[in-house]
């Protein structure tokens, strides 16, 4: 019994990471495709990828858009979108991403997304600091 439970034990070990990097990567999906959509001005699809509570905050995706223009400027345009670390755990992802806003300006983005009962993950915030600043 005790090897089963040592087995059961260095399985859970090895599954985890693999689960983390997982979820990494469909929150690095999620966060890529609003920014495409985003860069289209796509205001439909990139409302798409906010969680139910920031939808029931804009109301209307022109509503969402114009926010992330006035409000997020380096998610809207930017030069460049690299990810980061990423942490997950009790059905949230939270994921780094350097920006270089579309004035060479750089950038560190904090993306929290949440798993909804469908199981998508879905962008709740994001948090912006201009690099060499504190937040």
């Amino acid at each position: 019994m005790p090897a089963i439970l040592l087995m059961f034990a260095m399985l859970l070990s090895f599954a985890t990471p693999g689960y983390a990097a997982d979820e990494s990567a469909r929150a690095q999906q999620v966060i890529r495709a609003q920014a495409e959509a985003l860069g289209r001005d796509d205001a439909t699809t990139a409302y798409s990828f906010a969680a139910p509570v920031l939808q029931r905050m804009f109301g209307e995706a022109d509503a969402f858009l114009k926010m992330v223009r006035n409000g997020y400027a380096p998610v809207y345009r930017h030069k460049s979108f690299e990810f980061g670390e990423s942490r997950s755990g009790h059905g949230r992802v939270e994921q780094d991403v350097r920006i270089v806003d579309a004035a060479g300006v750089p950038w560190d983005a904090l993306y929290i997304l949440e798993q909804q009962p469908d199981g998508s993950l879905k962008i709740i915030g994001c948090t912006l600091t201009a690099v060499g600043t504190s937040a």
